[in-house]
């Protein structure tokens, strides 16, 4: 199982220092079109993107994560931080579990 990561330069570049795959992504466009390319790797178990490019494309993104498809999409936090609305991660595993972490 391989991970592949969508985000800014930074997002790519830090998560390819540990052997992610990815891509770099500027505009909506680009970004569908990484995002495509994710889901019809067979070989992708995790598709991570960054929160602001997910936004780009959010429809594609929600419909995709409200499936019961595979491989599994995460949204994680760029390097300015999570979108103002958006809970913490931590808050998404508290209600996702049901335990205070």
């Amino acid at each position: 199982m391989k991970y592949f990561v969508i985000g800014d330069e930074d997002a790519v570049l830090g998560f390819g220092l540990v052997g992610v795959a990815g891509r770099v992504v500027r505009n909506a466009g680009e970004a569908e079109a990484a995002f495509e390319e994710a889901l019809s790797d067979a070989g992708n178990g995790i598709v991570i993107v960054v929160d602001r490019v997910a936004e780009l494309i959010r429809a594609q993104v929600d419909a995709y994560m409200f499936s019961e498809r595979f491989p599994l999409v995460v949204e994680v936090p760029g390097r300015r931080g999570r979108l103002e609305g958006r809970p913490a991660l931590r808050d998404m595993i508290t209600a996702a579990i049901g335990i205070k972490l």
